[in-house]
């Protein structure tokens, strides 16, 4: 990665982060249909990471940084919406469709917009940015309207989604927050701490929802001929654990390039893919104009533009400061931002 230059690492981490993003919430899918535990779920896919994070360590594939009290201090928080925004995403799936999920975490940025601003030192968004949030929140709108579970339910279809949409703008904020204050030397740090201080929690949650008496007795009311655990569902275990992994790597080096709002943003654009995906393979997705309501929201991600830091403004160059966000022109574009970000960062740590 560091023969990359900034625009080239912005799009692979992209690119990375959008096919494992876009994967991992329908292989979970898939998995809670034959395996309806989402915490044990969770446990086995961290540790299987971290497992084949220390196992690529020992093949001297990949450096990983060393478990320390400073670093592991700071992380504790992240780790607490880490867990529980695994968490309500699976508890999510599983009394939602997934387009719901999507829709919700499609509100994330207006959350994560806020708290860029109080506690990231960013601008606040221009007026194409505020559109692009509003466009947003009028899709989400539309896709209530088509959701049969709201319009049978109510807000209790609704509860779990919503819970999540506050966690994982928290996690977005907090993650960004970290990546700029510990200062880990590689990006498999970041993987570790995550996963590693995040298997107890999940290991707590499914002792909560009673998950291991429930596995119990799923493992045991196969027939004598059958299999304990179909073969499908180990297969869809090991491919989510792959992915996870490979979500872990991609997201905290995506986290590392960009604001945590535009980070959340390519979060939800690259939902595209699930949802295509959904509709091949999946019989519960949304009804027509659900789906239109959704890729509303998705135009509003695209119409949003991410905000310089308060400090970029002061000191960016006259090049830079001719790309005006409220200009209406599309000069200024993520990878651009990022750089003035990084003008930013080192004003700020002086």
């Amino acid at each position: 990665m560091d023969s990359l230059s900034t625009a080239q690492q912005v799009v692979a981490s992209i690119l990375a982060y959008s096919f494992c993003s876009g994967t991992l919430v329908l292989v979970n899918k898939l998995t809670l249909h034959h395996l309806p535990f989402p915490s044990l779920i969770v446990v086995v896919q961290l540790v299987a990471c971290v497992i084949m994070v220390y196992g690529a360590e020992m093949l001297k594939v990949v450096k990983v940084d060393p478990i320390k009290w400073e670093h592991v201090k700071p992380y504790l928080l992240y780790i607490f919406f880490f867990s529980t925004g695994v968490y309500t995403n699976m508890r999510s799936l599983e009394i939602s469709n997934v387009e719901t999920v999507i829709v919700f975490r499609a509100l994330s940025p207006c959350v994560v917009a806020f708290l860029d601003v109080m506690f990231l030192g960013r601008e606040w968004p221009s007026p194409r940015g505020w559109a692009g949030l509003l466009t947003l929140v009028l899709g989400a709108y539309g896709y209530a309207s088509f959701d049969e579970k709201f319009q049978s339910q109510g807000w209790v279809a609704y509860s779990w989604p919503t819970i999540y949409l506050f966690i994982i703008a928290l996690e977005m904020a907090y993650g960004k927050k970290i990546v700029k204050s510990v200062p880990l030397e590689t990006l498999s740090g970041p993987v570790i701490y995550t996963n590693l201080l995040g298997i107890l929690p999940m290991m707590v949650l499914a002792s909560v929802k009673s998950e291991y008496t429930k596995f119990w007795d799923f493992w045991w009311s196969a027939d004598e001929n059958e299999a304990h655990m179909p073969p499908i569902a180990i297969f869809l275990l090991v491919l989510g654990s792959l992915i996870g992994a490979g979500i872990g790597y991609s997201a905290w080096w995506c986290r590392s390039l960009i604001s945590a709002t535009s980070f959340t943003l390519i979060g939800v654009l690259n939902k595209c893919l699930t949802i295509l995906l959904n509709i091949m393979v999946w019989d519960k997705h949304a009804a027509p104009g659900g789906i239109a309501c959704l890729f509303l929201c998705l135009v509003g991600g695209i119409i949003y533009q991410q905000p310089p830091m308060r400090n970029a403004n002061k000191t960016a160059e006259p090049s830079t400061q001719e790309d005006d966000p409220e200009s209406g022109e599309e000069k200024k574009d993520l990878i651009e931002t990022t750089q003035a970000d990084k003008k930013g960062d080192v004003k700020q740590r002086k």
